[in-house]
This record gives C-alpha cells, sequence and structure tokens, in this order.
C-alpha cells in the first residue's frame, strides 16, 4: 500500500491591502518544492474583507519505506 506525507505552505501576498502576489518568486518557491520530490495537491487563499492575505499550498510526496 502506497502512503504518502503531506506539507503546507503559507505564502503571504503582498500590497497595502493584500492580494499581490510575486508570480516569479511564488513559481521559484513551487519549483524548490518540485525539485524535492513534492507534488502540488492544492492551492487555495484565505481572504479578510474581500482581500486575498495568504495563498495557501498542500504539496504531497510518497513515502519511502527501506
Amino acid at each position: 500500500m502506497e502512503q504518502w506525507e503531506y506539507k503546507t505552505l503559507k505564502y503571504r501576498t503582498g500590497g497595502f491591502f493584500g492580494g499581490n502576489v510575486k508570480e516569479e518568486d511564488f513559481e521559484e518557491e513551487l519549483n524548490r518544492y518540485g525539485m524535492d520530490g513534492w507534488e502540488l495537491v492544492s492551492c487555495f487563499d484565505t481572504n479578510m474583507s474581500g482581500q486575498s492575505r495568504d495563498v495557501i499550498v498542500v504539496f504531497k510526496r510518497k513515502v519511502n519505506f527501506g
């Protein structure tokens, strides 16, 4: 049976009211996790008063017993 481990990343948005994501920085961080074997499972934002505050990213990777 396959087993998985999970990792959650909170990426802060910028700007006075939030909601701004530096796409190159965000992509670079996602690629770093991908190179470590993490697969993106889900990505969503949190908000306050209609403005995105954080982007939550969930990764998984197979647990290797050996």
